[in-house]
């Protein structure tokens, strides 16, 4: 198995897609067809990257969204400008606690320091203890949790925000 970033076409977009769809909803992910398709178009123009992880076929990925195409909302955290967003996270079930899911968190954080990034933030349902332990184990720490209705549809409807700095940078200590 592979995890790594590459240029992707649109079989691959398919197939993540469809890996999305048919691995990923559950009652602790949002995922909707439009920001599924918001994801994909940023790749697209170069706004986003997915890793992935793979041997002949994608069996798992991780959108990391660069800078301004980042969602809005992260913007009182620090300048959209200097952070990236890692996104939609899915693992094949194939692949499930072999740890390819904080592979794929570490070399998105990775990804988004080598192109002079300084932080790297990702959102999670609050009650996600599958996550949570993933972006503990990738180095994550806990921003704040916010009431989130509109997104998260059970259980506390909370979202907690985490985020990776660079160590040395002004938002992290050294």
């Amino acid at each position: 198995m592979r995890v790594h970033a590459r240029s992707l076409d649109d079989e691959d977009l398919a197939a993540m897609r469809e890996l999305l769809f048919s691995e990923g909803p559950n009652d602790w992910n949002y995922l909707t067809e439009e920001s599924v398709n918001i994801q994909i178009e940023l790749i697209r123009k170069g706004k986003a990257t997915a890793v992935v992880v793979e041997d002949d076929s994608i069996l798992g990925f991780a959108v990391l969204i660069f800078g301004d195409a980042c969602p809005e909302k992260l913007n009182k955290y620090a300048n959209l400008e200097q952070l990236a967003y890692i996104n939609d996270v899915v693992v094949s079930h194939r692949l499930a606690g072999k740890g390819y899911g904080t592979k794929l968190l570490l070399e998105s954080v990775a990804l988004a320091r080598a192109n002079g990034y300084s932080s790297v933030y990702i959102e999670r349902h609050e009650e996600n203890a599958a996550s949570a332990g993933m972006m503990k184990k990738a180095g994550f720490e806990l921003v704040e949790t916010v009431h989130d209705p509109d997104k998260r549809f059970t259980g506390s409807r909370n979202t907690s925000v985490l985020v990776k700095h660079r160590k040395g940078s002004a938002a992290a200590p050294d």
